[in-house]
């Protein structure tokens, strides 16, 4: 894992883990992470963003039916541009 600031100035990130609301068009792709619960990384929702979220904070979220943000366990090897452009990271 990236820890927080480690990508900084980094036009290409790795995304460590995708997050997402099942019931609309929320995402959160997270680059770096504390080791706490604390993430940077890009939002999609109503605006379209670099930022901090907490596993705290997304845990707390709860959609219709009891429904709950859930990591994405197949979204895997992905990067990042300063745009939010998502590519598959190539082996080398």
């Amino acid at each position: 894992a990236q820890p927080i600031g480690a990508t900084d100035g980094d036009n290409q990130k790795k995304v460590l883990v995708k997050f997402f609301t099942p019931w609309s068009y929320w995402t959160w792709y997270a680059v770096e992470f504390d080791g706490n619960g604390l993430f940077f990384g890009y939002v999609e929702g109503q605006d379209n963003e670099w930022g901090y979220f907490s596993l705290k904070d997304l845990s707390a979220i709860e959609g219709p039916f009891g429904l709950q943000v859930e990591r994405d366990l197949f979204f895997k090897d992905k990067m990042i541009n300063a745009a939010g452009h998502i590519w598959t990271a190539q082996e080398d």
